[in-house]
């Protein structure tokens, strides 16, 4: 591979070419253009890459992927930008404004308009919150000059930069340290071993007419499943894309009914816009759930491309949701099961993915396919409807608590969007919180509870993530940035009271609406 071009890109030049739909983003100084072709094969989906357009992208493309990959990308860059002192400032994507490349009428690219941003207030230090546009609405034929600007606030460009240097830092110690390195006897032996005794214990009950504590032992086998799919998915154990979701198929979708390509197109997306309204599909959960009052304005999903509409069936849930937190954890798996197959049948006719071609996608099929074959087969062994249906109860509801596990991460952090100027770092520290356990029942967690560490090393094997920890408590510390955590029980007392307080806030806006209609009636 030849030098990479040397050409400098002025600002004035990249936006031009970026309201012209090029995709371009900022890597280590050097600009890189991501052809439409390679945009729709990205492994880890479009989304992971528009929402970094006009912006510097070093941290977290160094994150998500490998060295060997990085060499790759060199081939992409087409020059260098110009950077002061602070960095390069960055540009809004255009998704963040609900613009959006869309085959037009003559088969050519064109810009869609598929929201609109929310207008700013004074007291705010959100930027674009995306809902959908109002009927008879007009908008402009492509993204302007001035929606590429990034609205002032609160941050500081140097500081930022000193948070990303810091990160660069922080992730040469981790490598150095070969944190990197997967412990496949000490830390994955012991895995497999509880794997196969949840396994045997859920067969053996079953064998012999025990059919509840035998659906305990496949919830509970399935919950700890989840937690190397998580790995795997993150190609965090033999760290070859080609090997981890090989494996990771038979153990998502063929044991555990769940496709593991739907989870990774989600889960790259919450990476990377964490606990963003509007973008981080893992906090968006109307009607059942909504973790900040901006929800209850029908927010527009860019990750799911509809309204998540507040109507009628959401506001009578939302009033009650940290009664009702529990109760719909423990059923959640149902719908992973309709998200599953939906991102399969989204995904049906998508271009040949860079990774996996098309294969991946008949492999998912198929192995759901023989998921709901045995798993069928075992309720139907259970003989009358209502063993059936006890079966199927206890054992997604012994699954559930990963649900709750994963929750506690995000639901009672800031879900406020600080721009694009805000550093991986800051902005991973900011939405992110530990769950404090001893070491001897981490197991139980599966990773999880050190989800700050995991959020800023995602590829990281988990069994490293204590190790790493420590380093990353260490720079927060000396960056004065937080480094939240709190214990299990505490925990959820933050993510019921979080949801309380919205669901006081609606109860608050329905009696002063109430009191309004009052007062206009008697006048």
């Amino acid at each position: 591979m030849g030098l990479p071009p040397t050409q400098v890109w002025t600002r004035e030049q990249i936006a031009t070419r970026i309201l012209a739909g090029d995709t371009l983003f900022v890597l280590n100084g050097s600009l890189v253009r991501v052809p439409p072709s390679w945009l729709s094969a990205h492994p880890g989906g479009n989304l992971a890459i528009l929402h970094f357009v006009g912006r510097d992208a070093t941290d977290e493309v160094e994150a998500f992927h490998s060295g060997e990959t990085l060499q790759r990308m060199k081939g992409f860059i087409i020059g260098r930008v110009e950077a002061g002192e602070d960095g390069w400032v960055p540009f809004v994507p255009p998704i963040a404004n609900g613009w959006v490349r869309r085959v037009g009428k003559d088969g050519k690219a064109e810009w869609y308009n598929e929201a609109r941003p929310a207008q700013h207030t004074a007291d705010t230090d959100a930027a674009e919150i995306l809902l959908k546009k109002r009927a008879g609405e007009t908008a402009e034929c492509g993204p302007t000059l001035s929606m590429l600007q990034a609205a002032p606030n609160k941050l500081s460009p140097k500081a930022e930069k000193e948070n990303s240097d810091a990160y660069k830092e922080l992730h040469k110690r981790v490598i150095e340290a070969g944190l990197y390195e997967t412990r496949f006897i000490t830390g994955y032996g012991p895995e497999f071993v509880r794997y196969t005794l949840l396994g045997v214990l859920s067969a053996v009950f079953y064998h012999y007419g025990w059919l509840v504590p035998s659906a305990l032992f496949l919830g509970l086998f399935w919950q700890q499943l989840t937690f190397f799919a998580h790995d795997l998915g993150h190609v965090g154990v033999t760290h070859n894309w080609l090997a981890d979701r090989v494996i990771s198929i038979f153990v998502a979708d063929f044991l555990g009914g769940l496709s593991i390509g739907w989870w990774v197109n989600n889960h790259n997306v919450h990476h990377l816009v964490t606990n963003h309204p509007s973008h981080d599909p893992d906090i968006q959960h109307l009607p059942f759930f909504a973790i900040s009052p901006v929800f209850l304005n029908s927010l527009w999903s860019s990750y799911y491309k509809r309204e998540m509409t507040f109507d009628a069936f959401g506001k009578l849930f939302i009033q009650m949701q940290h009664k009702l937190f529990y109760i719909v954890l423990s059923l959640a798996r149902f719908n992973l099961y309709a998200n599953s197959w939906g991102y399969l049948a989204k995904t049906a006719f998508e271009p040949r993915r860079h990774r996996g071609g098309r294969w991946w996608w008949w492999a998912e099929v198929f192995c759901l396919g023989l998921f709901f074959v045995w798993f069928g087969a075992v309720l139907k062994g259970c003989g009358s409807w209502g063993n059936i249906l006890t079966y199927l109860l206890v054992s997604h509801i012994a699954a559930s608590p990963v649900h709750v596990q994963i929750v506690l991460s995000h639901f009672s952090r800031s879900t406020d969007d600080l721009g694009p100027v805000e550093s991986f770092f800051a902005r991973q520290l900011r939405t992110t919180v530990d769950v404090i356990c001893s070491p001897r029942i981490e197991f139980i967690h599966g990773g999880l509870h050190l989800q700050v560490t995991h959020h800023l090393f995602p590829r990281l094997p988990r069994h490293n993530l204590r190790e790493a920890s420590l380093l990353v408590k260490e720079f927060a510390k000396e960056r004065g940035l937080e480094y939240a955590e709190f214990g299990f029980v505490e925990g959820n007392e933050e993510v019921t009271g979080v949801l309380k307080q919205v669901a006081d806030q609606l109860k608050i806006v329905g009696m002063v609406a109430d009191s309004e209609i009052r007062e206009a009636m008697k006048s």
